[in-house]
């Protein structure tokens, strides 16, 4: 049987994910979001955390609440482990529901993100095209939502976003065709997510918003954190400064829930 964890539950759990240096497990163990689960709520052994569209698992991936953790799954759902032992548990209890591709992690180094070169990407939005810090009103714009709902979803309504995250637009025309904001909050900083309309790409809008975000984090002492989910995120990350530290294995599970 395995248990829903509370957020002092969640505290015991802090060392099993210790090596695994991903925000958004923070954010659920800090208790900002997400929902963690475990095998036992007194001595948990093994764990599952979900924030969003993507888990984390970590401790004994032989312990007997392991393989129910591993279907403790919604349809579709990312999944990212740091152990061997893990990864052939998912291989083995999802043999033929899995994909894997490469995820790319970079240094979480303030330093690396350079104020003038920021400031310099900030100053060459293209004409016809206009920033705007995502508030009430545009939160609720549809076209914001069509680009990504992952911008706001990760949080429980509008308003809470607007209380605890952040996030840019660039509008075109009226509608909104680039959105960058927190997907998911910590008490150190920010996961961002970044999404481009198809027909407003290779113009720099994701660079420029990025840059717009990422500039009031550092200005309020939050880290703004960037996990690239292909090379194209990855390049754009490193055009505004951030230092690849290194690739790693995430596994895509479509599993449906008997």
């Amino acid at each position: 049987m395995i248990h829903e964890a509370d957020i002092y539950v969640r505290k015991k759990l802090l060392p099993m994910f210790k090596d695994m240096d991903n925000t958004m497990v923070l954010s659920c163990l800090q208790g900002h979001m997400g929902t963690a689960w475990v095998d036992d709520l007194e001595n948990p052994t093994t764990a599952q955390i979900m924030v969003g569209i993507f888990v984390y698992y970590a401790g004994n991936p032989y312990s007997k609440g392991a393989e129910e953790l591993l279907h403790n799954l919604p349809e579709h759902i990312y999944v990212i482990v740091n152990s061997d032992e893990w990864k052939n548990a998912i291989e083995t209890v999802h043999k033929e529901a899995f994909e894997k591709f490469q995820r790319y992690k970079f240094k979480k180094n303030p330093e690396d993100l350079k104020r003038s070169h920021i400031h310099a990407i900030l100053s060459n939005l293209p004409e016809g095209y206009r920033l705007q810090k995502i508030d009430s009103t545009l939160a609720k714009e549809s076209s914001l939502h069509e680009i990504s709902p992952d911008l706001t979803s990760q949080f429980d309504s509008i308003d809470d976003f607007i209380n605890r995250g952040i996030g840019y637009a660039i509008l075109n025309e009226g509608q909104v065709v680039c959105g960058v904001s927190s997907y998911s909050i910590y008490n150190q900083g920010i996961e961002i997510e970044v999404a481009t309309h198809p027909l407003h790409r290779r113009k720099g809008l994701a660079s420029i918003a990025s840059s717009a975000l990422i500039l009031e984090c550092l200005d309020n002492g939050m880290y703004p954190s960037w996990d690239a989910a292909n090379l194209e995120s990855a390049k754009l990350a490193q055009k505004l400064g951030y230092t690849l530290e290194d690739s790693y294995d995430t596994y895509y599970i479509h599993y449906k829930n008997k």
